[in-house]
């Protein structure tokens, strides 16, 4: 099926109009303006509409005229941003990249990189999803991402590239209502068990779900992320350890209160990592600049 409509009707009419006439729309494209004429001429033919006024020495679109021009403008420029997509997947550049970021991970500095990223102008398609525990692991295991932030535990072997992000340290947390929060000496496992433990759900979908820090509690509540956990423990709902920068504005403006244990969790180091085959420029780019930032201020 032919269209009356083209891509170059469209680029003629859209350069009439800007330039105020065909003699100036046709230096502008480089071309004759009595090829603008006919393209114009066969144009209005096939539609069976005039689209420019010429009473005047001025072209004057007609109503019709601005019709064609304001809806075709978008066909334009999907055509140009298709061409700059194409013409950037040939020079390197991924037309998407999914970032995953484990909910221990502060929001500020991943969204300061990514403002950073956008004064490259270049049309990459940023996603960013959030995970649990085993979660980002999954997430590169399955394609869901392409690049993970805060993974923990077992490092694979071979398939990814991962490098450190810093070490994450805990703190027992309760709210400065809880009956913990008066107790003098160091809390046992047999004190904690007696209340509602808040944990994160493992998000993995297609590796074995993980837990943390788990005690046999005769109340579990799971939670999707570790701000929700700060907020549950704060309100008094339950209790649990906490990574210390999650916890320190809730410490700081007295809602919670750290607690010493006779079971302290150690330190863990927590990474960033994709496939070693994951070779797109934005991608690199993100990877390069990764470890620049403090991934573990303040919550935000």
């Amino acid at each position: 099926m032919r269209h009356a409509v083209t891509l170059e009707a469209l680029r003629v009419l859209d350069a009439i109009h800007s330039k105020g006439s065909f003699a100036a729309a046709a230096d502008a494209l480089f071309k004759v303006p009595s090829a603008l004429t006919y393209t114009i001429s066969k144009l209005e033919a096939d539609l069976g509409v005039a689209l420019f006024d010429r009473k005047g020495q001025r072209a004057i679109l007609t109503p019709a005229g601005k019709l064609v021009l304001n809806e075709g403008g978008e066909i334009l420029r999907a055509a140009n941003d298709l061409e700059e997509r194409v013409q950037q997947l040939e020079s390197g550049w991924e037309s998407k990249l999914v970032i995953s970021k484990d909910t221990i991970i502060s929001e500020a500095p991943l969204l300061k990189l990514i403002a950073e990223f956008c004064t490259l102008d270049k049309h990459v398609e940023i996603t960013l999803i959030e995970e649990a525990l085993g979660g980002g692991w999954d997430a590169l295991q399955s394609n869901r991402a392409d690049i993970a932030l805060g993974v923990t535990g077992e490092l694979p072997k071979g398939q990814y590239d991962v490098a450190l992000l810093g070490e994450l340290e805990f703190v027992f947390a309760v709210s400065a209502e809880h009956p913990l929060a008066d107790f003098i000496g160091l809390i046992e496992g047999q004190h904690i068990r007696q209340y509602p433990y808040i944990v994160v759900a493992d998000s993995s979908r297609t590796l074995p779900g993980r837990t943390s820090g788990l005690f046999d509690n005769k109340q579990l509540i799971r939670v999707s992320s570790m701000k929700s956990k700060a907020q549950a423990q704060a309100a008094g709902i339950g209790v649990g350890f906490l990574p210390i920068h999650i916890a320190k504005p809730y410490l700081d403006n007295g809602s919670l209160v750290a607690k010493g244990t006779s079971l302290p969790r150690p330190p863990i180091p927590i990474y960033f990592a994709k496939e070693k085959s994951t070779a797109g420029k934005a991608a690199q780019w993100f990877w390069e600049r990764l470890s620049q930032y403090n991934w573990l201020g303040s919550l935000s």
